[in-house]
């Protein structure tokens, strides 16, 4: 029988609940049983009406105006580029299907995910992106008395989840060269989920690899280091795999969205140790669509893909930096396809007047009020940014 106390989440014909050992965990970790419905919508793998969910929500909660069909959509950290011919090709073909599971699949997903990454196959588990490992995260490693760490300005939907959930947060503000400040990070006692997002998202700067290290190595005994490399491969920064192959207490999230293009066919992978993994698996699971599977498999069987979308990304990036530069407009310099603009007057303001223009740029963090964020579309469209932005900030 269903009560206040165990009702995590109702989707549809869906009715997610918290075990009796789920509950005394949270209640020894400092929950009261009045968090329980919020801990259940949580594990209930992020329906979008939770006021967190993934970049794709959190764009979106800029404006409640529907775009017209012309505008410059440069507000999601979205890749124009799309999925690859293979990876069109492979979802395709894998809709002939649509009636059967195909567990397969996800297994062939899992097993090249782990060769490329040099982990063992039950390391990897594959997800629809990479927002309900994170989310999951927050439930299994935080709490009232284990905070949640995070860089400010960050990506805000694992700290909104936290928040959701009673956890305690704690914000670290960058360095000056942008890095996560991981002293600083290790340095916080009651940590529970260290969230190191590489290159970070609003700012697409690098945290390097050796700060990394240092983190996992000094962090508090029993906290976790959880590294979002959902931008690594547009940087061609190293990865992390290699920490969680020597079976360290850290956990990478990767995503089809990025480099792939893939944000609509919801693609992505936990990797970690096997103990840290069933920690996650203890709340919600959720199949990925075989045809995102498919397209997914197809994208890392496709070799040329990653280097060539670096370099397009990486020309049309420096193009626009360079134009900003040439009009004295202050940027952080980006690795990524996502970069912010100093506007010298409250970034929501210049939001609303770019949307008049037709653009659509990205949100504003409060720690940074006079910053947008900007996404690195296609040539053309970076065009567009600029005549508008131009215009706007005259």
């Amino acid at each position: 029988m269903l009560t206040a106390e165990n009702i995590v989440s109702c989707s549809g014909d869906n009715i997610v609940t918290l075990t009796p050992e789920q509950r005394m965990d949270y209640l020894r970790r400092g929950f009261s049983r009045r968090s329980f419905a919020r801990l259940a919508a949580l594990a209930g793998a992020g329906a979008s009406s939770l006021p967190f969910f993934n970049e794709a929500a959190l764009a979106q909660g800029l404006s409640r105006v529907e775009a017209p069909p012309d505008a410059v959509m440069i507000n999601a950290n979205e890749n124009p580029l799309g999925p690859c011919k293979e990876a069109r090709e492979a979802a395709h073909n894998m809709v002939a299907y649509g009636g059967r599971y195909r567990y397969g699949e996800a297994d062939k997903l899992q097993r090249l995910l782990a060769e490329q990454e040099g982990v063992k196959q039950n390391y990897v588990r594959v997800h629809v992106g990479s927002s309900a490992p994170l989310h999951q995260s927050v439930l299994a490693f935080t709490s009232p008395t284990k905070a949640f760490v995070t860089a400010d300005p960050g990506y805000e939907a694992g700290e909104r989840a936290a928040r959701f959930i009673g956890a305690k947060v704690v914000r670290v503000p960058l360095t000056k060269n942008y890095a996560h400040d991981v002293k600083a990070m290790a340095a916080v006692p009651d940590a529970g989920l260290i969230y190191v997002c590489n290159p970070n998202n609003p700012t697409g700067t690098l945290t390097p690899k050796a700060d990394i290290e240092w983190l996992v190595a000094n962090k508090p005994k029993g906290a976790v280091v959880m590294i979002d490399e959902a931008y690594t491969h547009i940087s061609g920064a190293p990865f992390n795999n290699d920490l969680v192959a020597a079976d360290k207490d850290v956990i990478v999230l990767r995503t089809f969205s990025k480099i792939y293009g893939m944000a609509g066919l919801r693609a992505g992978a936990s990797i970690a140790r096997p103990d840290l993994q069933e920690k996650l698996g203890g709340f919600s699971q959720t199949m990925m669509p075989i045809t995102g599977m498919a397209a997914a498999s197809a994208s890392l069987e496709a070799k040329y893909v990653v280097p060539e979308r670096r370099k397009i990304i990486a020309d049309v990036r420096e193009d626009v930096f360079g134009f900003l530069e040439k009009h004295n407009f202050k940027y952080v310099p980006s690795t990524s396809n996502c970069f912010m603009v100093e506007v010298h007057r409250p970034g929501h303001e210049v939001f609303e007047a770019m949307r008049k223009e037709n653009v659509y740029i990205g949100r504003v963090w409060p720690s940074w009020p006079t910053h947008v964020r900007v996404t690195v579309g296609t040539q053309d469209e970076m065009n567009k940014f600029k005549t508008a932005f131009l215009k706007v900030m005259a």
